[in-house]
């Protein structure tokens, strides 16, 4: 396979008549396809922490997929990085509701434990973006949750957040999707968590169009927002990239995307374009068509210049419009 490598940089002309002194880092980023036999990495940014974004074809064969993530998270921290992240529905992508209750399967189940093992295996931290799980309601609702799951390098689950916007809608030319017929939406929100890239803030996929989410995860200390995602043929071109862009740009975090690609059965497919975006707003990784992987370095005293340059949590006016945003309990 080729791996494919360049580097990207923010407006340095705009952004340094905006912020006069505002150091502004070279990022050495990446994308590849499975299995690249060699990476290029600028000296100058080493230090700094390496993320992989995983992006998959997921099918109604869950030990497949396994196989596939595993492969991709291998290479992943043969490349170097500290946290991997997979998309929503990373486990599966059934062909109907039906299908999809079927296969799930409890926080404690085989394929969870699976990944544990893949995780203390290769010392990286996991993001599983959005397992289809049966809570500890399941025997009274028979529904289950959109699960992110935090692993640490340990394997140890350090976090938990269910999807709490659930994508109940009807995209002329995509077909109707109702991810309430399966599953059932989460109760709150979960603080960010601290990683060896930076404080955490998890969501799903449908969560990025609601900014009060990205706003109170960064005020609550978020420095990464993740959204995996799998999202359709007609939004994906119209969407996706702007809404990943707007997240960071309206919080001043790194944005991380895994995204489901390709087709995955003779009833749906997805979009792909997994991507990175920094806290200016710059696409800083993406994936190529087809599953592969990107990486890119996470500079948190970027962010942190950034922040101090462009002070917009210090000007927020709850007075005129409420508690839009406001940190987490």
């Amino acid at each position: 396979m080729v791996l494919l490598g360049f580097i990207t940089r923010p407006p340095h002309r705009f952004l340094s008549l905006l912020c006069p002194g505002l150091r502004i880092p070279q990022l050495s980023v990446l994308c590849a396809q499975p299995r690249p036999r060699a990476m290029a990495i600028s000296s100058s940014s080493c230090e700094l922490p390496l993320v992989a974004v995983c992006q998959v074809t997921s099918t109604p064969d869950k030990q497949q997929n396994f196989k596939t993530c595993a492969e991709l998270v291998r290479e992943a921290a043969r490349l170097g990085a500290c946290l991997a992240f997979l998309p929503e529905a990373f486990d599966f992508i059934a062909r109907d509701p039906a299908e999809t209750l079927h296969l799930s399967e409890p926080l404690g189940g085989k394929l969870l434990e699976e990944y544990t093992q893949l995780a203390r295996e290769c010392g990286l931290w996991l993001s599983l973006g959005g397992f289809h799980e049966r809570g500890q309601d399941w025997e009274q609702t028979q529904k289950i949750y959109n699960c992110h799951v935090l692993l640490n390098s340990k394997g140890a689950v350090v976090a938990t957040y269910r999807k709490t916007h659930l994508c109940d809608v009807e995209i002329p030319g995509q077909g109707p999707m109702c991810e309430s017929n399966s599953t059932m939406p989460g109760p709150s929100l979960e603080s960010p968590v601290s990683t060896p890239a930076g404080k955490i803030g998890l969501a799903v996929c449908y969560d990025m169009r609601f900014p009060e989410l990205s706003l109170a995860l960064a005020q609550a200390g978020a420095e990464i927002l993740t959204y995996p995602s799998a999202f359709g043929s007609v939004t994906g071109p119209a969407h996706w990239e702007v809404l990943l862009r707007a997240r960071a740009i309206e919080t001043q975090c790194y944005v991380v995307a895994a995204a489901q690609c390709g087709r995955h059965h003779e009833k749906r497919a997805s979009y792909g374009h997994s991507m990175v975006v920094d806290p200016w707003g710059t696409v800083v990784a993406r994936c190529s068509e087809g599953p592969g992987l990107c990486l890119a370095r996470i500079d948190l005293n970027y962010l942190r210049q950034l922040r101090q340059h462009l002070p917009v949590f210090q000007h927020r006016r709850p007075d005129l419009y409420g508690n839009l945003g406001h940190p987490l309990s």
